[in-house]
């Protein structure tokens, strides 16, 4: 599928705006910071997931879970994710495309909690190790 070229400057737009709302957030900027050194090369490869994931263009070659699993952080740090996904969407994308990549992102950020925090702590708190056995 294609799209235009004023919906892929608004997917980068959303995407970048996106980072700069990370980057200053408590959570999430560290865990950023740490691992991406390479802003360039990966605000494209952002850019072309949520291109395919708005407008179906599918220049996205690649498996988004698999990275985040070697990821260390909190379970907390998917609403800090969201938000500030969805306050970049809510800006950068005309409203149709903005309510299909929130819809998406929240699945998204569902799916990636359950399965790298598939555990519960004796709390109740998602945890990526199950409870230690008791003899």
């Amino acid at each position: 599928m294609q799209s235009t070229p004023e919906q892929e400057a608004a997917i980068e737009h959303m995407v970048r705006l996106f980072y700069e709302r990370a980057l200053a957030d408590e959570v999430l900027g560290t865990l950023f910071r740490e691992k991406i050194h390479d802003w360039e090369p990966h605000i494209k490869r952002v850019a072309d997931f949520w291109s395919g994931i708005v407008h179906g263009t599918g220049r996205y070659q690649g498996n988004a879970y698999a990275p985040h699993m070697k990821l260390k952080f909190d379970p907390e740090a998917f609403d800090h994710w969201l938000a500030a996904f969805e306050s970049a969407a809510n800006v950068a994308l005309a409203p149709e495309d903005a309510a299909t990549a929130i819809r998406v992102a929240r699945h998204m950020a569902n799916s990636f909690k359950a399965g790298i925090f598939p555990f519960a702590d004796d709390t109740g708190r998602p945890s990526r190790v199950p409870l230690p056995v008791k003899r």
